[in-house]
């Protein structure tokens, strides 16, 4: 039984799911970010996290920033299908280019009195988190940092009277002098 290959053997080989953080520079039109979103959900791709901001009033453009998820041949899928598209200029995949910063920011809602308006001052000041309204029953805490960073705090919230959550989703750029 030479050459016999074991399905052991071949699920060992499944490529594994990887999260990526792609910045995509387009034409500032309409319709260009349900082009995008409709790219992904007419394949199956899943978007994570989006953001869009006009980078470049001059010129037209707008940066996407898509976090997705999936194997490196979908990945690979995706960077060339957004490629195609006629108001792509550029896309890059900065998760696999090199070092990039990504950073997210969330407002926190926590309403709570006594200890418990304590201790959400306390782990604010532990994160960094920065108090932007506050009522004699509430917070709304300013929150930025990696995603990891946000849900810890949005955990640690939880059991002290979070009431409600706004993320802006992931916004990332290339560390050093090279564009996108």
């Amino acid at each position: 039984m030479a050459n016999s290959t074991s399905v052991y053997e071949t699920q060992s080989r499944v490529d594994p799911i990887e999260r990526h953080t792609l910045a995509i520079l387009v034409d500032n039109e309409p319709g260009i970010l349900a082009r995008v979103a409709g790219l992904f959900s007419g394949r199956g791709y899943n978007i994570d996290s989006l953001t869009v901001a006009e980078t470049d009033h001059m010129a037209g453009l707008s940066r996407i920033t898509v976090v997705t998820t999936g194997t490196p041949m979908i990945i690979e899928q995706i960077k060339a299908q957004l490629g195609r598209l006629v108001p792509v200029h550029d896309v890059a995949d900065l998760t696999s280019e090199g070092p990039h910063v990504e950073r997210e920011l969330a407002l926190v809602k926590v309403a709570g009195k006594g200890e418990h308006r304590v201790e959400a001052l306390r782990t604010a000041d532990i994160f960094r988190a920065r108090a932007v309204d506050s009522t004699t029953d509430s917070f709304v805490f300013e929150i930025t940092g990696s995603s990891e960073k946000v849900d810890a705090f949005i955990d640690l919230m939880k059991p002290l009277g979070l009431v409600d959550v706004a993320r802006t989703g992931v916004v990332a750029i290339a560390r050093g002098a090279n564009a996108l």
